[in-house]
């Protein structure tokens, strides 16, 4: 698997790679695509936009973390069930650390880094901003 895109309502795109340390997650992330959600801020855990009605994914436990690095997605599994995050979805655009475990399965292009914190602080400031992913394979 290469990766999946997110596209803003002006058209940006933004492009993110899947870790092989998280086949479990990637796997399933990339069989919900594509779709669409609206991101708003989280500025109490950093520099992150989330949402807290990400796709279900039935996913176990995998390199999972509450610290991350700017440019990280990340995903709340399902089990187990005490997780905090479950069924959330974070995407970091500066440092920022986690509520609770999430697992981290993908990261933005170094070339798109700018992008992202861009977008990250257009949401901090406007409030939210709906987003699409889909599938770097279909191009």
């Amino acid at each position: 698997m290469k990766g999946y895109k997110l596209t803003t309502p002006e058209g940006t795109i933004i492009r993110f790679a899947y870790y092989e340390d998280a086949p479990v997650t990637s796997k399933a992330f990339a069989a919900a695509l594509p779709f669409s959600r609206v991101f708003m801020h989280a500025r109490t855990s950093g520099e992150e936009i989330w949402i807290d009605n990400a796709p279900s994914l039935d996913i176990i436990q995998e390199n999972a973390s509450v610290f991350t690095v700017p440019g990280e997605v990340v995903y709340g599994p399902l089990r187990p069930s005490r997780v905090k995050t479950s069924n959330c979805m974070g995407i970091y655009y500066g440092e920022g650390k986690g509520l609770d475990s999430c697992n981290i399965f993908s990261k933005v292009f170094d070339e798109d880094k700018e992008a992202l914190a861009s977008l990250g602080n257009h949401i901090w400031k406007s409030g939210v901003c709906e987003l699409s992913f889909s599938s770097l394979e279909t191009e």
